[in-house]
């Protein structure tokens, strides 16, 4: 597996993602806001994609806000035919060896305890696996989940593993 900036020619493979899992998240792939968010986030490289050596396919992608000491993962998809083999936590790990310069705080949004992406999806075990710790609460996400931020101190670009 692969990691790299995302480029314009990786758009369709978003979308592709964003269709694997909008029965958690909301609709995305025919949402203009969507389609403007990652498209910024390539324009501005603070986009990335783990994409398998054989095919350039994407396994996962990642849009990331760095604003020092708060970093922010955006989003975080990996394919359903590539969960629990790494590319999240190869993103994740890339994405702060790219992006945090400095100590701060990493922060992302993920399902609240009772959202059904919760478990089935595994993003709170991934970020606790990760050392981010549970949060206050936030507002529900588009299609009316639960959601709450999960937070990790950060110490510079070599805090996350692959």
């Amino acid at each position: 597996m692969i990691v790299r900036i995302a480029q314009e020619h990786d758009f369709p493979g978003f979308l592709r993602l964003a269709g694997q899992v909008e029965h958690w998240f909301g609709p995305m792939v025919e949402e203009p806001g969507f389609h403007g968010a990652v498209k910024e986030h390539i324009r501005r490289s603070m986009a990335l994609v783990a994409v398998s050596p054989s095919s350039d396919r994407l396994l996962g992608g990642l849009l990331f806000g760095a604003e020092a000491p708060a970093y922010h993962v955006h989003w975080l998809v990996v394919s359903e035919e590539a969960r629990g083999l790494g590319a999240g936590r190869a993103l994740m790990a890339d994405a702060v060896r790219r992006f945090v310069r400095e100590p701060g705080v990493l922060e992302v949004v993920t399902f609240g305890p009772d959202h059904p992406g919760a478990v089935a999806g595994g993003a709170r075990v991934f970020y606790e696996r990760l050392g981010f710790s549970p949060a206050e609460a936030t507002d529900p996400g588009p299609e009316g989940g639960s959601r709450q931020i999960y937070r990790r101190p950060v110490s510079g670009p070599e805090d996350i593993r692959p």
